[in-house]
């Protein structure tokens, strides 16, 4: 898993409301166990026209939202069914940061275990950075993690909660099974003290 202590980019804002996981990665993808390619599945029935190719009104395919590393959406993102594969996706795709009023427990589950930062701002919060990024769609965001704030274009700062373990986890690259293994030592000597 890929370390993040703090990155600076651009932003996506998909102001949609619910956006369930269905429309993060529709079910009929889910049958890959490989993350590899699933970054063009991506919200695929907005992103692609019924004849395949891109649709150009879909803000994510705009050529000034390329490489952008975060995804400032609407409340309640996340929702519906568990599934791994939507922060597979969008970290395939490149966001390291999805940005809501509320996002969806079981997904921001997943997010953390993923590499993928969910970020909770409140209702004020929220409607100020969405109002700074659509005046300026090239202004730049900064999300510090080991600070846990969101500096916004203008300089202001808006604190967000994470839980201490899945900061470690995000600040340090490693996920829970590489965590557990920074303790096999101390596991082997208490499995030979405790296996007579």
């Amino acid at each position: 898993m890929a370390q993040f202590r703090s990155i600076t980019s651009i932003v996506v804002p998909l102001l949609i409301d619910n956006i369930d996981t269905d429309q993060i990665i529709p079910a009929r993808f889910l049958k890959v166990t490989d993350k590899q390619g699933l970054g063009d599945k991506l919200f695929y029935d907005w992103r692609y026209n019924v004849d395949g190719t891109l649709n150009p009104e879909f803000v994510i395919n705009r050529a000034q939202y390329q490489g952008a590393q975060i995804l400032l959406a609407g409340d309640n993102f996340g929702c519906g069914s568990s599934r791994e594969h939507a922060p597979w996706a969008l970290t395939a795709f490149g966001f390291r940061a999805v940005i809501s009023t509320t996002i969806a427990d079981i997904f921001k589950n997943n997010a953390l275990k993923n590499g993928l930062l969910p970020i909770v701002l409140s209702g004020d919060e929220h409607r100020r950075l969405k109002e700074e990024i659509l005046a300026n769609p090239n202004a730049k965001v900064t999300i510090n993690l080991e600070e846990q704030v969101v500096v916004y274009p203008s300089g202001h700062r808006a604190s967000f909660e994470i839980d201490p373990f899945s900061k470690f986890c995000l600040l340090n690259g490693v996920d829970e099974l590489e965590y557990i293994r920074r303790f096999e030592e101390q596991i082997q000597l208490y499995e030979q003290s405790h296996n007579k």
